[in-house]
């Protein structure tokens, strides 16, 4: 897996601080923190996938590109509010909450199962920053989204493949596609825990008590309102395949109109700010 870009290759002088929404730098905080995260994200893959060097080896490439994701994001937040001191907000952050690397079994129960949480993750992450992309008009934070989407669903399929991998060769034990469907389902609810909410109370409202509902609904208001509907019909596609649902099914088609409800409800308060700006 070789680097598709790197942060040289930003159009940085082009950064135009007029078309920037104080409501967007609170949802590209949040998400700078969570990206940084990824070498420990990647320490953990390879604890739990120890007797597999090679996939050990893409993962820690993937968590390299994770990482650099973090770093375009906190960048491109420091030019938009340069109170905004990205390395203070993350230490907090990982101060506030930090994952099982320590592990050496999935937290989701098998192999299979931890390959279908992650594209669940990707499938999250590629259509939310098309859905920024093409949402705001500050050129520099267009490319950097433009970029990231791409790589997160590269990523989706990467993981999608080794997922296969695994139920093909039959190494990982019986895992049933209601398994998958209740993994996918699981990570899906799991958006609204501790990891998302620290990161936007260390990036936006320190100064205010830890209140995990009060800073998930605050992120999730203004991260759904740069949803349309072709970035949900796309994410349940996706969705669908890491599932094992059949992309084009009934299924598939019922959970995508279920997940574009749940979409445009949480984003309902944000959509119209979001216009304006």
């Amino acid at each position: 897996m070789q680097q598709s870009w790197t942060l040289d290759q930003i159009d940085w002088q082009r950064f135009d601080a007029s078309k920037v929404s104080p409501e967007v730098i609170k949802v590209i905080k949040t998400a700078a923190m969570v990206e940084r995260n990824g070498a420990d994200y990647g320490r953990y893959l390879c604890n739990v996938f120890k007797d597999d060097a090679d996939f050990c080896d893409v993962a820690m490439r993937w968590a390299v590109e994770e990482e650099q994701h973090g770093m375009a994001l906190g960048r491109w937040a420091q030019l938009a509010d340069p109170d905004f001191d990205f390395d203070k907000s993350f230490t907090r952050f990982t101060d506030m909450y930090r994952i099982p690397v320590e592990a050496t079994a999935s937290v989701r129960g098998s192999l299979i199962g931890e390959l279908c949480a992650r594209c669940v993750v990707e499938t999250g992450t590629s259509s939310l920053y098309s859905a920024i992309r093409d949402a705001v008009d500050e050129p520099v934070l267009k490319q950097i989204c433009k970029n990231i989407a791409a790589d997160e669903f590269r990523h989706f399929k990467l993981f999608f493949s080794h997922m296969e991998r695994y139920a093909a060769n039959g190494t990982a034990g019986a895992f049933s596609k209601w398994d998958r469907l209740r993994i996918a389902l699981t990570r899906f609810k799991e958006a609204d825990d501790d990891e998302i909410a620290s990161a936007y109370h260390s990036g936006n409202a320190v100064s205010e008590p830890y209140d995990r509902s009060t800073a998930t609904a605050s992120y999730g208001q203004r991260m759904f309102g740069f949803y349309q509907q072709r970035h949900v019909r796309r994410a349940g596609y996706m969705f669908a395949q890491a599932a094992g649902l059949a992309p084009e099914g009934w299924a598939a088609k019922l959970l995508t109109q279920a997940l574009w409800l749940i979409v445009w409800f949480r984003g309902r308060k944000f959509r119209p700010q979001l216009a304006r700006a």
